[in-house]
């Protein structure tokens, strides 16, 4: 008995120093992986982000943080800076050096700031060179310098103008973002205010033989309207006409092009027809000639015609053949105008009384795009086709006003039906009320 008690003991004592054991050991492990990962942290915390040089300490940087030195309008989020360039990278130098003439000296590299003839230059290093680009922008364009100089910005620079744009005046130097970021500088909501930082400053643009209102007026056209109040940026800004860095004023035969970019079938239209042939003959601009450039009006019918304010009138008088056409196109186009406005009030009229309106709604879309397609093709300045158009569109608003009519109709005889039937209920009813008190009374 005294045996079995004396095995069960040592059991149990040996079941205790295993359990101990174990214990002790887990938490031995536990503490080297606490001491592990607080080393880990510890090395995670204590290393410095990367710098935008590549190297650990970015001396520019901190000193000139330090001593408040950074240059105006610098953005710590600069695409140069996400890129991992700092100031090493454009002005060369020594970041790693904390002395200030070795880190600013021949030998390491330095070379400050650039003059402004060789910013172009300055910048293409790196952005002339495919293989660099491709780094970060696999699809990126390396011809910018190339077109800069065959700009007029460029080719003045070469004159020895040093007023004109260089790749700062419009990007920045140490705030450059990227063109889809809303903050930059040539984001599409931002590029008219960019270009009239110079071109809508007359004291600056002193002696240049161009206009300073063009800002000005864009900001009140049509595609500024569009672009700068409803921010709609498929609208026109100064460089989808005057283009990028080979920003240049449209010449006569591309000026068509341009302005086909987005109007297109207008484009095809006009240069195919006589007055684009004319146009180019006399030397005159196009699409200009009529709708202007920076202050683009919205167009309307009124602009077509012999009536006063029309444009054709401008070169155009009675007794012409021009004039005679221009009168038949405006004709063509106000009757179509206003049949479709007719037949678009019918249409809310059977809206209004609840009946059906789905065929007059496929007819009105119809007439609609005959109208579109006979206002684009006023810039073929053929009468005839212009008519056959909208004798098309005049078709589909008779036959919308015809169906709208008969809706309505129907819609009387309803009424008249079911006020009929009404009123036969109701002298049923006070029959019927009568003969059961007569039956009552009886």
């Amino acid at each position: 008995m005294n045996v079995h008690r004396i095995q069960r003991l040592g059991y149990v004592a040996a079941s205790v120093v295993l359990a101990l054991a174990l214990i002790a050991a887990s938490g031995f492990a536990d503490d080297d992986e606490r001491e592990e990962g607080q080393e880990s942290v510890a090395a995670t915390e204590g290393a410095a982000a990367p710098a935008e040089t590549g190297t650990e300490v970015d001396h520019c940087v901190e000193c000139h943080t330090e001593e408040d030195l950074m240059p105006e309008g610098h953005l710590d989020g600069n695409v140069h800076a996400r890129a991992a360039l700092s100031c090493a990278g454009c002005h060369g130098g020594d970041p790693t050096s904390d002395d200030e003439e070795r880190a600013m000296s021949k030998e390491a590299g330095f070379v400050g700031v650039p003059t402004k003839a060789e910013i172009p230059a300055f910048c293409g290093r790196c952005h002339s060179d495919i293989e660099f680009m491709r780094r970060y922008q696999p699809r990126i364009a390396t011809d910018q310098v190339s077109q800069y100089f065959t700009s007029a910005h460029g080719r003045r620079l070469q004159e020895g103008d040093r007023n004109v744009a260089d790749c700062a005046s419009c990007h920045t130097a140490h705030g450059v973002l990227p063109a889809a970021d809303t903050r930059s500088t040539v984001h599409a909501l931002n590029v008219p205010s960019t270009c009239g930082k110079c071109h809508g400053d007359a004291e600056y643009m002193a002696g240049r033989e161009i206009p300073t209102d063009q800002l000005e007026k864009f900001s009140k056209s049509v595609h500024g309207v569009a672009l700068l109040e409803r921010q709609d940026t498929g609208a026109p800004a100064c460089n989808d006409c005057h283009g990028n860095h080979g920003a240049a004023p449209p010449g006569v035969t591309s000026i068509g092009q341009v302005c086909g970019h987005c109007h297109v079938n207008n484009m095809q239209y006009f240069t195919e027809s006589r007055m684009g042939h004319a146009f180019v003959e006399e030397g005159y601009h196009g699409c200009e000639e009529c709708h202007g450039n920076h202050g683009i009006s919205k167009t309307s019918d009124d602009m077509v015609g012999t009536q006063e304010g029309a444009v054709c009138l401008e070169c155009h008088s009675e007794g012409d053949k021009g004039f005679e056409t221009a009168g038949k196109i405006h004709v063509e186009l106000v009757g179509l105008n206003t049949q479709y406005a007719e037949a678009l009030a019918a249409q809310h009229e059977v809206q209004r009384i609840g009946m059906d309106d789905v065929d007059i709604g496929f007819m009105l879309q119809d007439a609609h795009q005959s109208l579109i397609q006979a206002r684009t093709l006023v810039h073929t300045f053929d009468a005839e086709r212009v008519k056959a158009t909208t004798d098309a569109g005049k078709q589909k608003t008779t036959g919308a006003l015809e169906a709208a009519a008969g809706q309505v109709r129907d819609f009387h005889v309803r009424r008249r039906g079911f006020g009929m039937a009404t009123l036969f209920t109701t002298i049923l009813a006070i029959a019927l009320f009568l003969r059961i008190r007569q039956m009552e009374a009886g």
